[in-house]
């Protein structure tokens, strides 16, 4: 089988124009029109990556998205909306969204970050697949890197990949202060061009995760002006 893809598009020209798009490419493709549907696809057959419209009837795009991320955290998820506010993109990033396009997009674009979403997680699960049966310890805090668990106070935490990859960066060198460009370019695989905000942003998502699994300790500390570090 090949790279699945699945398109999640309640209008059926886009979602007709996304397939074909995508198979000229060499993709395998699901479409699910409503948020209900893409579920019960996933079901069947996990894809590598989503393309997710919010605009979706019933169950909303952002539902959607907590929750593959919540059940399938290694899949990547690109959305896209007529949406271009900053709160809007927030918003999605700290829910688990990979990346963001807005409507109406140009299809080179939409391959070009595909082809990126796809490349980040396999490259990171070489980079964990060769790790197998090691277990991080910090504080009460342990990743067990074979079955990328996060365990808080004995309490399991779920964290979506780019959130593990930052953790595990992090504790695999608990003294060391990392800058922002170090965490970007480690965690995404791309050049550091001034992405604070989705380091910042991802940085808040682990630290509200691990305060609920254990609200009275601080894990990651922020170094002010340089980065942050385990602490």
């Amino acid at each position: 089988m090949g790279t699945l893809i699945l398109i999640v598009e309640d209008d059926g020209d886009i979602s007709q124009m996304l397939k074909e798009l995508l198979a000229g490419q060499g993709y395998d493709t699901v479409q699910a029109f409503s948020g209900t549907e893409a579920l019960l696809c996933m079901e069947k057959r996990v894809p590598q990556a989503v393309i997710l419209d919010l605009m979706l009837p019933g169950m909303t795009g952002e539902d959607v998205l907590c929750s593959i991320k919540e059940k399938h955290p290694q899949v990547s998820v690109i959305v896209s909306s007529a949406r271009d506010d900053v709160q809007a993109r927030v918003s999605l990033l700290r829910a688990g969204a990979d990346d963001y396009m807005v409507k109406p997009f140009d299809t080179e674009e939409l391959l070009a970050r595909l082809e990126a979403v796809l490349r980040r997680s396999a490259e990171g699960g070489k980079k964990l697949a060769g790790e197998q049966g090691e277990v991080l310890e910090y504080k009460n805090l342990r990743v067990f890197t074979e079955n990328l668990v996060v365990q808080a106070a004995g309490q399991e935490v779920a964290l979506t990949k780019r959130e593990y990859m930052i953790l595990e960066l992090l504790m695999r060198h608990p003294g060391k202060v990392f800058t922002k460009c170090n965490i970007y370019e480690s965690v995404w695989n791309e050049e550091f061009l001034g992405e604070e905000n989705a380091v910042n942003v991802h940085i808040s998502n682990i630290r509200q995760k691990l305060a609920k699994a254990c609200p009275h300790e601080t894990y990651i500390q922020t170094v002010w002006g340089i980065g942050f570090k385990m602490g």
